[in-house]
């Protein structure tokens, strides 16, 4: 017990005697002027324009591959960066984009390709990470499954024997 007190006494005395120095003295006055003038000025995002934000495939046949192109453009005044783009499933596949940065005014495309599988109604979204305010843009496609004529559309039930 005198061990882990003497112990515990030493370590309180080595921490307290470390801090001798105060904070405030080492910082650099220079260094808070030149943080205090970069943190004053304003941020200017890039902002990205879809020509859509949400193509319909329409009716397709279960199955059938389908693609489509989403062409952005940079509408900001600082270059814009698309980092990565990602889809929900990987039944989506986004590809063909460049991670160069895209200058205001500039334009550049992706080609979302999608497998067409699954059965009524379907909605993928794809998610650009990019270097705007937001830092995530999202585009979607869409598309009616009808069954590809092989499968029945609806079970076949047989009926139950009661005995």
């Amino acid at each position: 017990m005198k061990r882990v007190f003497l112990l515990s006494a030493l370590g309180l005395f080595v921490f307290a005697s470390s801090c001798k120095d105060n904070a405030t003295s080492k910082v650099n006055p220079n260094n808070v002027v030149q943080a205090a003038a970069r943190d004053s000025q304003e941020i200017v995002y890039p902002v990205v324009e879809f020509d859509k934000v949400e193509h319909d495939f329409g009716q397709i046949t279960n199955g059938t591959p389908v693609e489509t192109t989403f062409t952005y453009t940079n509408v900001g005044r600082s270059p814009l960066v698309v980092t990565d783009i990602k889809s929900t499933c990987g039944c989506t596949v986004p590809q063909d984009w460049s991670k160069e940065p895209l200058a205001p005014g500039a334009s550049a495309q992706f080609t979302v390709k999608f497998n067409g599988k699954g059965a009524n109604k379907v909605t993928k979204s794809i998610t650009l990470t990019t270097n705007t305010e937001k830092g995530r843009e999202m585009v979607k496609i869409t598309a009616f499954i009808k069954p590809d004529g092989t499968t029945p559309a609806t079970p076949q039930i047989s009926p139950a024997v009661i005995k």
